[in-house]
């Protein structure tokens, strides 16, 4: 748990942020920062064997549990290194190796993924989400930053968002700086007035802060800042205690 002194430090911190104009845009991670991902991920690896179940028996079969699904996942990702920032290419050409090992029809690989990817949006936000997503929305212009295959608007949420980009979509991923710099494009200001908010100490804080943003880790464990060198520019529990500090004063 934090510490009262923690908790002050950090709130003080976004306070001056907040008050020194410096901040004119919000980017934004998804995965693990405004719900859990590997339960989301879970279910959608069940829905998909109980599709290839009715339609590739023999691929439901070979693979049969979801550990094998995610194990045939990790394996493209070492055959396919050209689909590195690809999430939804990677998850697709795993479903086609697996049905083309079962000797089931490889173009089953489209419909498949489509179930995937229709469960893989069903989320469940972290209580904390929505306040917060309405919280940074009315103040600033928001964009999802984030390395995943999610679509805000499919999900839900997308109307608190002025932008939306996703590593599928740009060719890179987090932390590499054009993909920070491609958010701060899209809000229309330069780096150094973007907040970047994330779970992730070495893709959304580290990336941020070498991107020249100002950056929030999202330390909802509350665990030691696991990087070498500086520490983020603010460490937060939870959104709630991010918009305390951001909040009008």
């Amino acid at each position: 748990m934090q510490s009262q002194d923690t908790t002050a430090l950090a709130i003080e911190t976004l306070q001056r942020l907040r008050h020194s104009g410096q901040i004119r845009a919000i980017s934004l991670d998804l995965d693990d920062t405004l719900w859990p991902i590997w339960p989301t991920i879970a279910k959608a690896e069940g829905v998909l064997l109980q599709w290839l179940a009715q339609h590739a028996p023999g691929t439901a079969k070979h693979l049969g549990d979801t550990d094998k699904v995610r194990a045939l996942r990790h394996e493209i990702v070492t055959l396919r290194p050209d689909l590195k920032a690809d999430l939804s290419g990677l998850r697709r050409e795993s479903i086609r190796l697996a049905l083309t090992r079962a000797g089931d029809d490889p173009a089953l690989a489209e419909p498949a993924f489509d179930e995937f990817f229709a469960a893989r949006q069903r989320v469940e936000l972290f209580d904390d989400a929505l306040p917060a997503l309405q919280f940074l929305s009315q103040r600033w212009p928001v964009v999802a930053l984030s390395n995943g295959n999610a679509n805000v608007h499919v999900v839900g949420i997308g109307e608190h968002f002025h932008a939306s980009l996703s590593a599928s979509g740009a060719g890179m991923a987090k932390p590499e700086t054009r993909f920070f710099q491609a958010a701060a494009d899209a809000a229309g200001v330069a780096p150094e007035h973007v907040l970047h908010i994330g779970d992730d100490a070495e893709l959304d804080a580290r990336g941020a802060m070498d991107a020249g943003m100002h950056a929030v880790w999202l330390n909802r464990g509350q665990v030691a800042w696991p990087c070498v060198g500086p520490e983020p520019h603010v460490t937060v529990a939870s959104l709630w205690q991010l918009c305390q500090g951001l909040a009008d004063r």
